[in-house]
């Protein structure tokens, strides 16, 4: 790669000094849970907050990471107030359960998720974004790249996990899941007191709404395959082997509750990841060329083979989600006491984890606000801290398709990069905003042109 200025993408200014814990549950805070974020979080290993009297750790050392997410991790399960506020939606799926019940669906999901099956799902991949790239304009045109992510997230999903379910690739469907996300990590006071089904604000309204839209529909198909799962791909074997291990009401439900599960996971953070990799080679044309390059000798040849021909890409996706990862944070609790480093544990203390903090943290990474791919390049990831970098989280709960969403978006890039070439618009910055995950506030439009 040829030496180039360092590019600083933008991020959301920040206070000097730690805000009270109570704003995060009013005003712009409740919208966007990057708002205000103090100066000082960017330098310490750890801080101690309490919300509601709730003592809340926000832990940034790798040591500490690793003991609660491996060394320890039998004493960090996930939020029980958490697992509460997420029951509806996902009820007892993967995303949500813990224990027995957590490694049962862990076993039946993972070989989806294998090298070997992931491999052989990159023709549907592409076959799913050349398809949706034929909507594209001809000519020169602004496009909201968010929106195109999402859109084609969202049919790769249903083509390589539902067999292509139009259900699922529909426009009203990305409408639910917009309303979903929306509130999913917001810290509002009903929600924190268990009272989220009484909340009359517009926005829990709306996500209410769109919770029953898409667990009918998705039980729907459940019962329209039957316990025999109707067709050979994840959701059949997924509902298959379900009723083969428990009584068939259970099964149904189980089977709902993971598949919106990897339907909502599955495609909302890889459209995130895709937006920002997207507006990052925008800005830098050089880098954009070089990566263009790259793509198109890896697509002249087979398609299962192109992910590892495309080493710079990679390194473009890595800091693309160091920059704006994917999800804005994760949280465990503490079953019993423990010493955590300096910290005192007791039980019931939460450890809130923010890889948008870690990511930037003035300790772990020289110029952390900068876009600079060469971090990832073999001899630099050598060198890093196993948990300073967790995009997809850490230890035994790592994603589960964090294999399948990695090479999604590197075949995506890829042939969006084959025949098009992108522009920011002048005067255009994007807004980084989230409640969970982390999207561009209205969207991405890019100037997008034929090679």
């Amino acid at each position: 790669m040829t030496a180039q200025p360092l590019f600083t993408p933008p991020y959301p200014a920040r206070v000097a000094d730690w805000l009270p814990s109570w704003r995060g549950m009013f005003g712009e805070r409740v919208r966007n849970s990057l708002y205000g974020i103090s100066q000082p979080a960017f330098d310490v290993p750890y801080k101690l907050r309490r919300l509601m009297g709730m003592p809340m750790y926000i832990i940034n050392d790798p040591d500490m990471i690793g003991r609660v997410f491996l060394d320890n991790k039998v004493n960090y399960e996930r939020p029980s107030i958490g697992r509460r506020i997420l029951r509806p939606v996902v009820g007892n799926s993967l995303l949500n359960a813990e224990g027995d019940d957590w490694k049962l669906q862990r076993r039946i999901v993972a070989p989806t998720f294998s090298p070997h099956a992931v491999e052989g799902m990159a023709a549907i991949m592409a076959n799913s974004t050349r398809r949706q790239m034929a909507d594209w304009p001809a000519g020169k045109a602004r496009l909201d790249m968010a929106a195109i992510a999402t859109k084609t997230t969202m049919a790769i999903i249903a083509d390589a996990l539902f067999s292509g379910d139009p259900r699922l690739a529909s426009g009203s469907a990305a409408k639910h899941i917009d309303n979903l996300v929306a509130v999913a990590g917001q810290a509002r006071l009903l929600t924190l007191l268990g009272l989220m089904e009484w909340d009359p604000s517009p926005a829990m309204v709306r996500a209410r709404r769109s919770r029953r839209y898409l667990r009918q529909t998705l039980e729907q198909m459940v019962i329209e395959r039957g316990p025999g799962g109707g067709t050979n791909d994840f959701f059949g074997g997924l509902i298959k082997t379900l009723h083969e291990q428990m009584p068939a009401d259970e099964a149904r439900k189980l089977a709902v509750d993971n598949a919106i599960t990897f339907y909502i996971a599955g495609h909302e953070t890889t459209a995130n990841a895709l937006t920002w990799a997207t507006y990052l080679l925008a800005a830098q044309p050089e880098l954009q060329a070089q990566a263009r390059t790259e793509a198109r000798a890896a697509l002249s040849g087979d398609i299962e083979a192109a992910v590892e021909q495309m080493p710079l890409l990679r390194q473009i996706l890595d800091e693309t989600m160091r920059l704006y990862p994917p999800a804005i944070f994760v949280t465990r609790e503490a079953m019993a006491d423990d010493q955590l480093g300096e910290i005192a544990v007791k039980k019931g203390d939460l450890m809130v984890f923010y890889p948008w903090i870690i990511h930037r943290h003035r300790k772990l990474w020289d110029n952390p606000d900068q876009f600079d791919p060469e971090r990832f390049a073999p001899e630099s990831k050598a060198k890093m801290h196993r948990f300073q970098y967790i995009p997809f989280g850490a230890g035994p709960r790592i994603c589960v398709g964090a294999r399948f969403a990695v090479t999604e978006a590197l075949i995506v890039l890829a042939h969006w990069l084959n025949e098009k070439r992108f522009s920011v618009p002048a005067g255009f910055n994007p807004d980084p905003a989230g409640s969970i995950t982390l999207r561009a506030r209205g969207g991405m439009p890019l100037s997008v042109e034929a090679v």
